[in-house]
């Protein structure tokens, strides 16, 4: 998963005293993409001594011991990076890339050209997904710094008193300093339930974006719910089947959508027709182990656990 990033290791306890150094890691973002430097074997983040104008840093955690901090560029920033890999557009649509030439309003905040950062040539403005190139541990960090910016801009204003919300000084946290309402990260959980009837496994798809590759059923756990209910709920609803047996094997984080996932194997309890709910679902069906079709990548605890059933390995690594 994408999360198994030994032997690098990534440490989520927040520093009080953290300042950037020139050498410091910075997840610079605007929107959702994510700022990188390209290099001839691929892409890294910039450094703080690369980047020549100043914004807000905020620490977030620590790479491989070093301390990491998030900058984050206002939406109205205009992107001029670079004349070969633009922000926003592809290599091959420079024209859709944002490389033209912004009007300087005078605000540095409103500029954001190559020029603005030392000693680098090519820049490029990416979204998360489907980053094969990027170093495992970095993005993995970047997917947790990305769950983090969405927080810091999502909650700039006290949702009691509209007032503008202060960093905590003693924990992740944003304070309201005028009517004391504290705010912390969100955590979506989640659940994913594998349901089998002996050497058969549920597959489905989603609808729309994500209807490309075989998942497991999953859903957000609703307030006063536990996980197993809403396993028992989650596959009832799109699939019409009972289970029973459930048996917890893993979590997972899942910064790109702010989840925390909970996996599960249980096995169907009577019937084995599924009446799949077509407005959540494109596809439900039952699956022998030897015709599992896995994801294209091994990023997801839902592509852990259909491997592990294709291969007559679910008993085995459940705790």
């Amino acid at each position: 998963m994408i999360q198994d990033i030994a032997p690098h290791a990534l440490r989520i306890e927040f520093q009080t005293e953290a300042v950037p150094t020139e050498k410091s890691p910075i997840f610079l973002f605007k929107g959702a993409e994510l700022l990188f430097i390209k290099e001839e074997k691929g892409f890294r983040l910039p450094r703080r001594k690369e980047i020549v104008f100043d914004l807000p840093s905020t620490f977030l955690f620590r790479l491989d011991g070093e301390d990491c901090f998030l900058q984050i560029l206002p939406e109205e920033t205009e992107l001029c990076l670079s004349e070969a890999v633009g922000s926003g557009g592809t290599e091959d649509d420079p024209e859709a890339s944002g490389s033209r030439e912004p009007e300087d309003t005078g605000n540095p905040a409103a500029v954001c050209r190559r020029e603005d950062f030392q000693n680098v040539e090519c820049l490029t403005m990416r979204g998360l997904r489907g980053r094969a190139d990027v170093p495992r541990e970095q993005l993995f960090a970047a997917w947790t710094a990305g769950q983090l910016a969405r927080w810091y801009a999502g909650n700039r204003f006290c949702g009691a008193c509209g007032s503008p919300m202060k960093n905590g000084t003693t924990e992740r946290s944003l304070v309201c300093p005028r009517c004391g309402r504290t705010v912390y990260p969100r955590i979506n959980p989640a659940i994913i339930a594998a349901v089998t009837n002996g050497d058969e496994i549920v597959l489905t798809r989603y609808r729309g974006a994500r209807s490309t590759f075989n998942a497991l059923v999953a859903g957000f756990v609703e307030i006063g719910e536990t996980l197993e209910d809403t396993v028992r709920r989650e596959v009832m609803e799109e699939t019409g089947l009972r289970v029973k047996n459930l048996r917890y094997y893993k979590s997972q984080p899942w910064g790109i959508a702010d989840d925390l996932l909970a996996g599960f194997f249980c096995e169907v309890d009577g019937s084995t027709e599924i009446h799949m709910d077509a407005e959540e679902l494109s596809l439900a069906r039952w699956t022998r182990r030897e015709d599992v079709v896995l994801q294209p990548d091994d990023a997801s605890l839902t592509n852990e656990m259909m491997k592990l059933f294709r291969d007559g390995l679910e008993f085995k690594a459940l705790p």
